[in-house]
């Protein structure tokens, strides 16, 4: 079982960041709200909670993050730990097999201390009901013994908050969603917003980036600030070894070539999977299973990583029959836009 304090894991739906990124993410993730960029709403709503919290003295109420991976909810559960003066305890869904494993976990916090739940939709029917009357009562009830002779025994916990996090909050049961006072949907980020991060990232790492450079940085980093730090450390390593060590408009478009990322932010697997609905199936539409199978993707990685953005910018819709590439997405790739034939117009109602 992973204990509290380790790192989070990282599901299915979205690549492992090796051990290098991990501390890199680390290093720069924002401390204080001053820090945090964009978010706005989120970080208003949150701070009110937390200082009405206070305030009574009480647990802050447990709260929901939803949205696509990369936006920052790990960080806003550290800053508002911070914020409380309390631990965060970090877990995830698929850690937690067994209900003895929650028991450890929770028995083991201070009073108002934070457990954050990754990939909460991914607990276990048994677990998830386990953590209802604690969610609720603050207590444990624990089965002892089995058959006839079975007890249950009730276990008071210290009042603590629940900071779940989600990438599909549809996975979610009502009943765990009812649970949670604060709801919140992180939405992907502006360029300014991206552009400040970048650059705050840039001091942390002590390297130069020109401000043209780091526009367009931020104008591809799919509206993800995970993605924008991620690229910033590759152009770095770019511009030290091609380079002075400054990372300049040149040194950018050389190293975003080199990692195959174009002018709208779309990668390898982006174009793949656009040229394969444009190539295969005249644009679609394509059901999800087929899509994924021949992109030889889970279908989680395609739902929750590729197409998020792909439909933020327009590429990509999702209709009743499945996947259609827009024109948008004909033109962006250089392609011939067929000719409406007037059923597109009856899919996309």
């Amino acid at each position: 079982m992973m204990k509290p304090n380790q790192p989070k894991t990282t599901g299915s739906a979205e690549t492992p960041p090796t051990p290098e990124e991990e501390r890199l993410m680390t290093t720069l993730r924002a401390r204080t709200w001053e820090e945090f960029s964009g978010q706005e709403h989120v970080k208003r709503t949150l701070r009110i909670a937390i200082s009405a919290a206070k305030k009574r003295g009480e647990a802050l109420e447990h709260i929901l993050f939803y949205g696509p991976p990369g936006l920052g909810k790990t960080t806003l559960a550290h800053i508002i730990g911070r914020e409380m003066g309390v631990n965060v305890r970090v877990t995830s869904g698929p850690a937690i097999e067994r209900p003895g494993d929650l028991a450890s976990i929770l028995t083991n916090l201070e009073a108002n201390d934070i457990l954050f739940i990754d990939e909460i939709h991914r607990l276990s029917k048994i677990v998830e009901e386990t953590l209802y009357p604690a969610m609720e009562d603050y207590a444990l009830d624990i089965v002892i013994g089995k058959g006839p002779a079975a007890r249950t025994l009730r276990l008071d916990l210290p009042p603590f908050t629940i900071v779940g996090a989600t990438t599909r909050i549809g996975l979610l049961s009502s009943p765990m969603r009812d649970r949670f006072g604060v709801i919140n949907r992180l939405s992907f980020y502006d360029p300014e917003d991206l552009g400040i991060i970048i650059g705050n990232a840039a001091e942390k790492l002590k390297i130069t980036i020109g401000g043209k450079a780091k526009a367009e940085l931020a104008k591809r980093s799919r509206g993800t600030p995970r993605i924008a730090l991620r690229l910033l450390k590759r152009v770095r390593d770019v511009a030290q070894v091609e380079g002075d060590g400054d990372i300049t408009e040149d040194v950018l478009a050389r190293a975003l070539s080199l990692m195959e990322v174009d002018e709208a932010g779309l990668d390898t697997s982006d174009r793949r999977l656009l040229l394969f609905l444009i190539d295969k199936f005249n644009g679609g539409p394509v059901g999800i299973e087929t899509l994924a199978s021949a992109l030889s993707e889970d279908t989680g990685t395609v739902e929750e990583v590729l197409e998020p953005y792909l439909m933020q910018i327009g590429f990509l819709k999702r209709t009743p029959r499945g996947r259609i590439a827009t024109p948008e997405s004909y033109k962006h790739l250089g392609k011939r836009v067929p000719e409406p034939t007037g059923q597109e117009s009856l899919i996309s109602q």
